[in-house]
């Protein structure tokens, strides 16, 4: 059985839990029994979901709202619109993507701190009124703009603790000047109503959470000292969304719970949100690619301009580079944009113990497009697979089409399970609209040809709901 759920997005429901092992195998042979070589991504709702609760369970004075930029995939957002989520948007396209999907302005917050003019026309002319802010020139703009927005002063983090991508280069007025930017927005009679921070996103030391909210408590009081309306705290990003994480999600909620309740304690009635990207997408995606071109060359024997040199002799042992059909310029764009570490996983069906000194390069013509400088495989050959695991954050949202390369295709699953805890019986009849209906195989069953179209075969089909 299959579930529609929009933009061509067709969900496979699973009948029990499954290892993204034995599901990348499955797609694979199926690939290969088309006779299909591109590469793929496998994304599993469920683990979406198993996110979406530990949030809750770790985590439940804290509103989530995502971000956007991590992973815009249709699927992801319209699961994470039907959980209840709310966004971080930081362009007019990510804000009119998240209305389109019938999200109401008020989980919205616009949280870029230096936006262009338009994007703010457009935040106004949709009733997008929460946004950040960290600069007084960005106070004029708004003034001129949108000056009943609810603005958010984003204040620099502490930058002491060890981050994947330090934000605070970029973003954050000093703790120690944001009592005077707070007074020229009184000056400018606009309305401030809390704080907000990100220590940097793929934090790995907990306790720079504690700090944060440390200083933001400081910066909050001035606030309330100049008369502000101050109820939000907003604690950013930077939570790790995979196993292999430095830290875990549970060390840094410890921590966290404790300096929210020292901090902001619950009685003060202040609300608290955050902007998470990769703690809820990241090890929900896996990507399958495949081997399209091989050279065997000489492991410890370079040319005169360091390049490998082709055929070892007897007495050198060889080095594999394998060409793979995305790279750096596609998926693996995070290896250059989120300073991210890829580990390459051979399917079953390489039987092959032995293993060779390799490198892993995407299909581009350019030098700069190499996955991994030096792994041991074992001896692959064109045609064959190979997966890598945790690639939902900051990856697809990033890719680009240079040399023409296509961008992977997209398969989703969902164990029935956890698509019937998230969607009760007929809820997402009701919530899934579409567009167009779906081309229709032969074999399809009636409830599942409802499925297809998001009605139920009870309802049967209504013209007038849907979007044609």
């Amino acid at each position: 059985m299959k579930h529609y759920i929009g933009k061509n997005c067709m969900v496979e429901m699973l009948t029990s839990e499954r290892s993204t092992q034995s599901l990348v195998e499955e797609k694979i042979l199926t690939q290969q029994l088309e006779k299909k070589d591109d590469a793929f991504f496998v994304g599993d709702l469920g683990d979406i979901y198993e996110k979406f609760k530990k949030w809750n369970r770790q985590l439940p004075r804290v509103r989530p709202f995502y971000a956007v930029k991590c992973n815009d995939d249709h699927a992801v957002l319209k699961l994470l619109v039907d959980l209840g989520l709310s966004f971080d948007c930081a362009s007019k396209a990510e804000i009119q993507k998240i209305l389109d999907l019938g999200v109401h302005p008020s989980r919205i917050i616009y949280a870029n701190p230096c936006k262009q003019m338009s994007f703010i026309r457009h935040a106004a002319k949709n009733h997008v009124s929460l946004m950040t802010f960290d600069n007084e020139d960005e106070l004029i703009k708004v003034k001129a703009l949108y000056p009943d927005a609810q603005l958010v002063l984003r204040i620099l983090p502490p930058t002491n603790f060890k981050v994947q991508c330090d934000l605070g280069m970029k973003f954050g007025c000093h703790p120690n000047k944001a009592r005077h930017l707070l007074e020229a927005a009184k000056r400018y009679n606009l309305s401030v109503v809390g704080v907000s921070f990100h220590v940097g996103s793929g934090c790995e030391e907990a306790n720079a959470f504690a700090v944060a909210v440390e200083q933001a408590r400081t910066v909050f009081d001035h606030g309330l000292d100049l008369g502000f309306d101050m109820k939000l705290l907003d604690i950013g990003g930077g939570f790790p969304g995979q196993e292999s994480a430095t830290i875990t999600f549970e060390e840094i909620t410890d921590v966290l719970n404790v300096a929210l309740d020292r901090y902001f304690p619950e009685e003060d009635g202040v609300d608290i949100i955050a902007e998470p990207g990769r703690f809820f997408v990241a090890s929900a995606f896996s990507l399958t690619v495949n081997i399209i071109a091989k050279r065997v060359v000489a492991r410890d024997q370079h040319g005169d301009n360091a390049e490998p040199l082709d055929y070892p002799t007897a007495d050198e042992e060889p080095s594999i580079m394998y060409y793979v059909n995305d790279g750096v310029y596609g998926s693996f764009n995070c290896l250059l944009y989120d300073h991210a570490t890829v580990t390459a996983c051979v399917p079953n069906e390489v039987e092959n113990d032995l293993n060779y000194t390799s490198s892993v390069w995407g299909p581009t013509c350019d030098g700069l497009d190499c996955i991994l400088e030096e792994v041991k495989l074992p001896e692959l050959q064109v045609g064959n697979w190979l997966y890598f695991l945790d690639m939902g954050a900051y990856t697809l949202a990033a890719a680009s089409g240079f040399n023409g390369m296509p961008a992977p295709c997209r398969f989703y699953v969902c164990s029935m399970e956890k698509w019937r805890a998230m969607y009760p019986e007929g809820r997402e009849a009701k919530n899934l609209p579409i567009k167009s209906v779906p081309q229709m195989k032969s074999g399809h069953k009636m409830h599942e040809t409802a499925n297809l179209l998001g009605t139920s075969p009870a309802e049967g089909f209504v013209v007038g709901d849907l979007d044609i």
